[in-house]
């Protein structure tokens, strides 16, 4: 998995503002169907972009919990919504919740469920905070969808091939129907989007992306530094020539506790 550090918190605190991951939010955001007086769990806040926009949509008798295990990610999601005094930002796990039975409305998890080792026990856990009737949204990666053309085929499949290490799951999507009926939940639903690029832009998913598997890639001993940076630098030159071209596919996920 990625580690959450200074650096790398600053590197997306920039992307995460950006037009491609406020889309990606967004979707999330739509499918919580949230009305004033909501309470709502945000599981793997992160820095806190979703729980903030959560808690200006429910309004002050509401309340949103943002809930992630990194303290590095928790101080600027607190920092964030610190002008909502509906928002708390907790630490906790997304398979052990710091939340009773069915203390909330809707739960959220964007690009949380991918990095576990134990999804299941989250959707259970997701199951058990959520009052009857209540709303499970989830946003994740379709890992194995990646199409990002280089004139180095082989360069490339390293990179995509080092990267595949960083998460748990390549396919939530795919798990999803089975796994939220087991848990208990009914109107499951998953909803693909697509992110595709021509031009690389420095507030864009696929520019966040060549940081992070540059950096992930030499950081974990598959590639090494020149191998990173020649790849990084000849997708910087694809671009200016025009021939950049990025494709990657998301599913929201959702479902209701019966």
């Amino acid at each position: 998995m990625l580690e959450f550090d200074e650096e790398t918190i600053k590197l997306l605190e920039v992307a995460y503002q950006g037009g491609d991951v406020a889309r990606r939010r967004r979707k999330a955001f739509d499918a919580l169907h949230l009305a004033e007086g909501d309470k709502v769990v945000d599981i793997g806040c992160g820095n806190g972009l979703l729980t903030e926009e959560i808690a200006r949509a429910i309004g002050q008798s509401g309340q949103v919990i943002g809930v992630d295990p990194s303290k590095d990610m928790r101080a600027p999601a607190s920092a964030r919504c610190a002008a909502f005094p509906t928002a708390r930002i907790k630490d906790g796990l997304a398979d052990r919740l710091p939340l009773r039975d069915g203390e909330v409305d809707k739960a959220v998890a964007v690009q949380v469920l991918e990095y576990l080792s134990d999804i299941p026990s989250a959707i259970r856990e997701a199951h058990r905070v959520l009052r009857t009737g209540g709303r499970f949204v989830a946003v994740d990666t379709g890992c194995k969808t990646l199409d990002w053309f280089s004139e180095d085929a082989d360069r490339m499949q390293r990179v995509l091939a080092a990267w595949d290490h960083h998460y748990t799951e390549a396919r939530v999507a795919a798990l999803w129907p089975r796994l939220t009926r087991d848990a208990g939940f009914a109107a499951i639903e998953v909803e693909p989007f697509n992110f595709c690029d021509v031009t690389l832009r420095p507030d864009g998913i696929a520019f966040m992306l060549m940081h992070l598997m540059s950096r992930y890639a030499v950081e974990n001993g598959h590639m090494s530094e020149a191998e990173t940076t020649a790849w990084f630098d000849e997708q910087v030159a694809l671009a200016r020539q025009g021939r950049f071209f990025f494709s990657i596919t998301y599913y929201r996920l959702s479902a209701v506790k019966m």
